[in-house]
């Protein structure tokens, strides 16, 4: 890899995390729990589902959420419970891949960023786990901030945090509705794909070299 500085306006660049830099799934847990598929899906469709679990990356705790599902579906009370007690089990490793881009970016000195939908109790299970999490600046976490996204103000607190000119800036997600409100608010939006995707389109804006 070639060690020449390039010359680009951009300075910073903030990830998402859950499916760009780690691999979060409840099917991880979930498979463990259901001998059958399409039950498990049901399950996490109806009763533990993203909608739900987005609360708990918004802010609201774990113990009223847990006593609010079970009491709407008390048959499945065990399996309820099990989505908070068994969370790190959600967790199937970090992405190889693009932790090595983001360590590119790191060896070039580019400001990193992260800004993330998760909640303020199990991120610290992360933060623990995977030691590529303290090479950030900084770290927006919805549940901590009451905030989630697309709200876009969570964007602006981050810029606002690190005092981030947004014209300078690369924003990387996987969902597209997040890299739209990014575009909007001035960002270099790039949607998450796959690491080798990802490590070309950051080449194009000057920030890695070209694949040798």
């Amino acid at each position: 890899m070639s060690n020449e500085p390039i010359q680009t306006s951009i300075d910073t660049v903030i990830f998402d995390l859950g499916g760009v830099l780690i691999d979060w799934n409840p099917r991880h847990l979930y498979r463990k729990l259901f001998a059958d598929e399409a039950a498990m899906e049901q399950f996490l469709a109806e009763v533990c589902s993203q909608d739900w679990n987005e609360r708990q990356d918004a802010g609201r705790a774990w113990d009223e959420a847990i006593a609010m599902l079970s009491a709407q579906h008390p048959t499945q009370v065990p399996l309820i419970r099990a989505y908070r007690e068994r969370w790190d089990e959600m967790l199937g490793g970090p992405l190889a891949d693009t932790v090595a881009v983001l360590g590119e970016l790191r060896e070039r000195g580019v400001r990193l960023y992260a800004l993330t939908n998760w909640s303020d109790d199990t991120f610290e299970i992360a933060w623990q786990r995977y030691a590529f999490l303290h090479w950030f600046e900084d770290i927006v976490v919805s549940g901590r901030e009451g905030l989630i996204k697309p709200d876009p103000a969570i964007f602006r607190l981050l810029l606002a945090r690190g005092r981030i000119d947004p014209a300078q800036a690369v924003y990387i997600d996987d969902t597209a509705r997040h890299v739209g409100v990014a575009n909007t608010l001035g960002l270099h939006g790039l949607l998450f794909r796959d690491a080798a995707t990802l490590r070309a389109e950051l080449s194009a804006l000057g920030l890695l070299p070209p694949r040798e």
